[in-house]
């Protein structure tokens, strides 16, 4: 019997979004570790997910899809669940740091529509397909990646953004209240700067040498936060938000 056989997850099928690289990568080896068969979400990059994948070995599917078009979050589900046989655990973890500037009215609409999409609605449709398939399953668990945003709001060319994260915290809280009664637990994750290729390089010295841990959130902290909620071991966290920001936002 392997370590996967006996872990913490043995038996739980997990669809990730954004699995394919950051937060979502470190999110699926910390999963896959704990004996859970995963599904990697990715939009564009199919060599990243078939290198995890490869990297991964048993228990692991790829599927694709570009969830900031409008309908794709219903064909994501299903994919993922004729991967699995059904899906049990829902992380959405997909988002962008899309800009929605005051100046420009083209872009400041365009932006509010992207983000929307992508940091909320992609995400709720998703919940939706998990809230619809879950109580027929005995529940499920749903953990969605929001932001420190989502409580102290973002910066001034960022309003979305935030505006849209601190959706995504709220219809956390309403999934937690309104389906515990059919076995669905919900949880709402909250990092601030977190350590992946994409952030590495927005990353001034002064903002750094400012963190009271003086270093960015490792990916990996978070995944194993993820890792952690998904066994179930602490049911009555539903509804809760767990920042990990390194003490740099603290409510």
């Amino acid at each position: 019997m392997t370590t996967a056989d006996r872990g913490p997850l043995c038996g739980r099928k997990i669809l990730v979004t954004g699995g394919s690289k950051g937060i979502g990568a470190a999110i699926v080896r910390a999963l896959h570790r704990d004996g859970a068969d995963v599904v990697i979400h990715y939009n564009s990059d199919e060599t990243a997910a078939r290198s995890l994948a490869d990297e991964l070995g048993e228990r692991v599917r790829i599927v694709p899809g570009d969830l900031s078009r409008p309908g794709t979050a219903e064909t994501l589900w299903e994919a993922a669940r004729a991967a699995l046989g059904s899906i049990d655990t829902l992380i959405n973890n997909a988002g962008a740091w899309i800009a929605s500037p005051v100046d420009d009215a083209g872009e400041w609409s365009s932006g509010w529509s992207a983000n929307l999409q992508l940091n909320l609605i992609a995400a709720a449709d998703l919940c939706r397909c998990a809230l619809v398939d879950f109580p027929a399953q005995g529940g499920g668990s749903i953990i969605n990646i929001t932001s420190r945003s989502a409580h102290r709001g973002d910066d001034a060319a960022h309003l979305a953004y935030g505006a849209a994260k601190g959706g995504l915290l709220s219809l956390t809280k309403g999934i937690a209240r309104g389906y515990g009664g059919q076995g669905v637990l919900a949880y709402a994750i909250s990092p601030g700067w977190v350590k992946t290729g994409l952030s590495a390089g927005a990353i001034a010295d002064d903002v750094l040498a400012g963190l009271p841990l003086r270093e960015v959130t490792p990916p990996e902290d978070v995944a194993e936060l993820v890792a952690f909620l998904s066994s179930g071991r602490s049911r009555h966290l539903t509804g809760s938000t767990l920042d990990i920001t390194g003490a740099d936002y603290v409510r």
